[in-house]
């Protein structure tokens, strides 16, 4: 499975490569919203994308939106990983397209089981 993670704070984005290299995922990291479209505009496929919200440029709810909205890529399943906790940053999340809304902090574990399951849902086939 290949993970791109999209985080501006770069101990997160080091820790979710790990907790995906660990079992066998490869990540690509993306700091910003605008990185990580650059990154699908030049190719990058991920199988799925985890998705801050607050970040410098456009926020993460504004990010998914666009990957839903484009034809290439709105089969990517996103999930939105975030502090913002309250109900209507959840639904903002999903409005956008995200398929789950998790909040910061989130059991490293957990997260790594959330996203594989979104992953096989979407029909990723991937071996342990």
């Amino acid at each position: 499975m290949h993970v791109m993670v999209v985080d501006d704070e770069a101990d997160i984005v080091r820790l979710n490569g790990v907790i995906f290299e660990l079992h066998n995922h490869t990540t690509t990291n993306a700091s910003s919203g605008c990185e990580c479209l650059k990154k699908l505009e030049d190719g990058v496929r991920p199988d799925i994308i985890l998705m801050d919200v607050m970040m410098p440029g456009i926020n993460g709810f504004e990010t998914c939106a666009k990957i839903k909205a484009d034809e290439r890529f709105k089969h990517i399943p996103v999930v939105i990983v975030s502090a913002k906790t309250h109900h209507t940053d959840v639904e903002k999340g999903m409005h956008a397209g995200a398929v789950d809304y998790l909040i910061k902090p989130i059991d490293p574990y957990e997260l790594l089981k959330k996203v594989e399951g979104y992953a096989l849902a979407a029909g990723v086939n991937f071996g342990k």
